[in-house]
């Protein structure tokens, strides 16, 4: 008898965890649908704020970030998919901003936003992630020093135009004390970047629109 009891109890307190897990994971899920507006509109005003830092205002005209296309090249530093955001001045694409990586930072890949028009013309740069060493390879941060503004309104002609590296190497751009790695793989990447830009007019109609399914 007592045994049975015993079962019976352990049933109910089985019975009442399911419930309270059915319960919790269902206000799991409505907290979720009821947030997840609020976070994509956040992301989409903290990624319009990026490209305003990249790219003037008065060169394009659209929506850039409902022309997003997916791209993968060597020049964007990995095989993974980059996006890809077109400017557009009355209709007529004029500039792109792309996510592009420097494969060989110090410490790692250095994930950048690069913005220039298809005449290799360098409207601006910024780190989207990094893990460089603090105090030294970090100024490629705004928040810890000008450096990466320097890029804006440079341009690159052609693949051999060696002005883009750091002066160490008998480039244009500041290296930093003790930290000669990192800035000169951003500017190997901005460079890279900046030329492959410069090809996107000529793949429009093979472009992959972001968040389309591949046949």
């Amino acid at each position: 008898m007592e045994k049975g009891k015993i079962l019976q109890t352990m049933r109910r307190h089985g019975v009442t965890l399911a419930v309270f897990g059915a319960l919790m994971t269902g206000m799991t899920a409505v907290v979720n649908m009821l947030t997840k507006p609020t976070i994509e509109h956040q992301a989409l005003l903290q990624q319009k704020k990026l490209f305003d830092e990249v790219i003037p205002s008065d060169v394009y005209n659209n929506d850039m970030q409902k022309e997003c296309y997916n791209v993968t090249d060597p020049a964007l530093g990995s095989t993974m998919i980059h996006p890809l955001y077109l400017a557009r001045k009355d209709g007529i694409p004029v500039a792109a901003v792309i996510e592009t990586t420097a494969p060989d930072g110090y410490a790692g890949a250095i994930q950048l936003l690069v913005a220039a028009d298809f005449h290799g013309k360098v409207y601006g740069t910024r780190v989207m992630e990094q893990h460089e060493t603090p105090g030294l390879g970090d100024k490629i941060e705004v928040r810890v020093s000008d450096w990466i503004k320097g890029f804006a309104g440079k341009i690159v002609n052609g693949p051999t135009d060696t002005r883009w590296a750091v002066k160490k190497d008998g480039g244009m751009y500041d290296q930093f004390t003790g930290a000669t790695i990192t800035p000169r793989a951003v500017v190997r990447s901005v460079k890279r970047t900046a030329l492959f830009i410069e090809t996107v007019p000529s793949q429009l109609s093979h472009l992959t629109p972001c968040g389309a399914r591949d046949e």
